[in-house]
C-alpha cells in the first residue's frame, strides 16, 4: 500500500475544492484517528447524535442545533427554547440532571414550530427522563427520536367560565341555575384534559288539579364521570360518554317547572303543565309530563309524557310515558295510572330512579323516585316526580311524594287542598290537587352541572 505524508492538502486554485477519492471509492479512518471539525459541514447528516455539554445548565437558554444539554432544575423550573427557523434534521438533547423534574419541570419552549405535531410546547415532568429532538418538517416540526413518552408533551387542562363556580380537588364545577354560558379558552389535550362531564335536568311537570296526577319529574341526563373522576349518578352508575370541549361558547337553557293550575274563579277540573326543557351542547333533556285531570264527560283526558311521565287520573288510562323522545340511557320514568270507580285515586309522576305508582285504593299513587349524584362534590338528590291526588271515597290522607326524594312534592288530600311546588333545580314534579280548592303548585326548575379536571 503506497503512503503519502503531507502536512496540508489545499486545492489547486485558491477557495477550490479537495476531493478525496473517486465514486465507490471506500475512505477508512484508523481506529485512535481524531478529525476535528473547525468549521462546517454538509452532506453528513446526523444519526441520532448530540454533542454533550457536561456542564450542566441552571437557568433558562435557547438550545443550538447538534447539542445536548443536562438540565438541572434543582432550584426551579427551567425552560429550553429550541432554535428559532430550524431546517430539517436540526437535532437538540435534553436530559434532568438531578432527577427533579417531577418537582420543577422542563418546559421545551418551541419557538415558532410545532412540537410533535402539535403547537403546544413540550416538557420533561418525570425525573431522569431524557429526550433527542429532531426537526422533520412544518408539519410534525420536533420530534422525539429515541423516547416517544406522551409526556413530552406538556398536560393542557380545559379552561371556562360561567355559572357559579367551586372546586373539588382537581376538579372545577360551573353550576347553572338560570340561563348562561359555558365559555371554554383552553380545551386542553389528553395529556391533561379535553372532555366534561355534565347533569342536565330540565323542568319539573306541575300536578293538575281535583283529583288529578302527579306531575313528571324534568329529564336527568348525565354522564359516566370518567372526565373528572369517580361520582356516581344513576343505580349503577351508567351515565353516557363525557363530552370533547372546542374553544368556543356554549349557551346554557335551564328549563322553567310546569306553571301550577287553578279551579279559580269556578270549580274546574284542570290538567298540570309540562316543564320546560334544558340543554348543554348536545345535550337536550325534556321537560316533564303534566298531571293529567280526571275525566268528568267527553273523550278520555289524553296522557302527558315527556323526560319523565305525568300521572293519569281516574277513567283516564295510563300514565305518560317517560323518556320522551328516547335518549340513551333512559332520561326518566312513566307516570302511574288511576283507579276509577270507587276508588278514584290517580297515579304519581314518573322520576329519574323509577316509575311513578299507580293510585291504590285509598291514596293517590308515590311519585317515581329521584337519583342521587355527586357530581358538585356531595350527593343530592333531584328528579323525584310528584305524588297523584287522594281518594274521593276516603279522606286518609294524599298520596305522598317518593320516599326516595328529588324535589317531588305530595299530592292533595281530602276534603280539599293546594300542593306545594317542586323544589327548585331539581327537576321534581309537584303534585296532583284534590278536592275544591285543589290547586297544584309549579313543578321545579332544572340545573345544568358541568365538571372537569383543572389541574
Amino acid at each position: 500500500m503506497s503512503e503519502i505524508k503531507v502536512n496540508k492538502i489545499s486545492p489547486r486554485t485558491n477557495c477550490g475544492t479537495v476531493q478525496l477519492g473517486d465514486s465507490g471509492d471506500t475512505i477508512t479512518i484508523p481506529a485512535g484517528a481524531t478529525i476535528t471539525n473547525n468549521g462546517t459541514q454538509t452532506g453528513f447528516g446526523r444519526t441520532g447524535t448530540v454533542n454533550w455539554d457536561t456542564t450542566a445548565k441552571t437557568a433558562s437558554f435557547t438550545a443550538v442545533s447538534g447539542n445536548g444539554y443536562f438540565v438541572n432544575t434543582t432550584s426551579g423550573a427551567i425552560t429550553v427554547t429550541l432554535p428559532a427557523s430550524p431546517s430539517a434534521g436540526d437535532i437538540v438533547g435534553i436530559a434532568d440532571y438531578a432527577g427533579t423534574s417531577a418537582t420543577n419541570s422542563i418546559t421545551i419552549a418551541r419557538n415558532g414550530s410545532n412540537f410533535e405535531g402539535g403547537s403546544a410546547d413540550g416538557g420533561i415532568a418525570t425525573n431522569r427522563q431524557t429526550g433527542t429532538f429532531v426537526y422533520v418538517d412544518g408539519t410534525q416540526g420536533w420530534v422525539a427520536v429515541n423516547s416517544n413518552d406522551a409526556s413530552f408533551i406538556l398536560p393542557e387542562f380545559v379552561a371556562a367560565t360561567g355559572g357559579t363556580v367551586t372546586t373539588c380537588g382537581n376538579f372545577k364545577i360551573h353550576s347553572f341555575t338560570g340561563p348562561g354560558t359555558f365559555t371554554v379558552s383552553n380545551a386542553g389535550n389528553a395529556s391533561g384534559s379535553s372532555s366534561v362531564d355534565y347533569l342536565v335536568i330540565a323542568g319539573g311537570g306541575s300536578g293538575g288539579t281535583r283529583y288529578s296526577g302527579g306531575g313528571g319529574a324534568g329529564g336527568y341526563r348525565f354522564s359516566d364521570g370518567t372526565a373528572s373522576g369517580s361520582f356516581c349518578a344513576g343505580p349503577s352508575c351508567l351515565g353516557a360518554s363525557a363530552l370533547p370541549v372546542a374553544v368556543q361558547a356554549y349557551p346554557i337553557t335551564v328549563g322553567g317547572g310546569g306553571s301550577g293550575v287553578s279551579e279559580s274563579p269556578t270549580p274546574t277540573c284542570k290538567s298540570g303543565n309540562r316543564g320546560a326543557n334544558s340543554v348543554f351542547s348536545t345535550i337536550t333533556s325534556t321537560g316533564g309530563g303534566g298531571g293529567v285531570k280526571q275525566n268528568q264527560t267527553g273523550p278520555q283526558e289524553p296522557a302527558s309524557p315527556g323526560g319523565s311521565g305525568g300521572g293519569s287520573s281516574y277513567n283516564c288510562g295510563p300514565g305518560g310515558t317517560g323518556n320522551t323522545p328516547p335518549v340513551n340511557p333512559p332520561q326518566g320514568n312513566t307516570g302511574g295510572n288511576g283507579l276509577g270507580n270507587p276508588y278514584y285515586t290517580t297515579g304519581g309522576g314518573g322520576g329519574a330512579g323509577g316509575v311513578g305508582g299507580n293510585g291504590p285504593q285509598s291514596r293517590g299513587g308515590i311519585g317515581g323516585a329521584g337519583l342521587a349524584s355527586s357530581i358538585t362534590g356531595s350527593a343530592v338528590t333531584r328528579g323525584g316526580g310528584g305524588g297523584g291526588a287522594g281518594s274521593l271515597n276516603n279522606s286518609t290522607g294524599p298520596g305522598p311524594a317518593h320516599p326516595g326524594g328529588g324535589g317531588g312534592t305530595a299530592g292533595g288530600g281530602s276534603p280539599g287542598s293546594t300542593t306545594t311546588a317542586g323544589t327548585a333545580n331539581t327537576g321534581g314534579g309537584s303534585g296532583g290537587g284534590y278536592g275544591y280548592p285543589g290547586d297544584s303548585g309549579n313543578g321545579g326548575s332544572g340545573i345544568v352541572v358541568i365538571r372537569y379536571r383543572y389541574q
